[in-house]
């Protein structure tokens, strides 16, 4: 497997989660006291959804199918994710809370997407898609702040 299609599949893993965590936080919101920031968890969903194609579309490209079954590494974050939330509950402390946490855990898996020796294609994605995860996480920052 080319290092690219390593990076890709890790990427992919953790999009799927994200996406999938965002859809959760938004249904949470929505019926909570913070209903209004259900939108930009269902915003956020959509990006790491566009990103996840993004990604398995140019593997594609390349004869890669790295939209297969998870790695070892993104179960266990999944496991880790589930059990998060359920203790996190609906509250929206709890639920910016595994947010933001998720944020940090995509902002590593593409940080170290990075220090591998990927494609210059590649690369130039994975920044892109970096700097929007990032803008993310400061969206959660900000939300979180509106509860003090």
């Amino acid at each position: 497997m080319s290092d690219d299609a390593k990076a890709a599949k890790e990427l992919v893993e953790t999009l799927k989660d994200g996406e999938r965590g965002y859809a959760s936080s938004a249904e949470k919101l929505r019926d909570s006291d913070r209903a209004e920031w259900a939108t930009t968890m269902q915003r956020l969903s959509e990006q790491r959804a566009g990103f996840r194609r993004e990604i398995v579309e140019m593997g594609h490209e390349y004869g890669d199918d790295v939209d297969t079954s998870g790695t070892a590494t993104a179960a266990v974050h999944r496991g880790w994710m589930s059990v998060k939330d359920a203790l996190a509950g609906s509250k929206p402390d709890g639920v910016l809370d595994a947010a933001e946490q998720g944020e940090d855990h995509a902002v590593k898996e593409y940080e170290q997407a990075l220090d591998e020796d990927i494609s210059p294609e590649l690369r130039a994605v994975v920044q892109r898609q970096l700097t929007e995860i990032r803008a993310a996480h400061d969206d959660v920052k900000t939300l979180r702040t509106t509860l003090s």
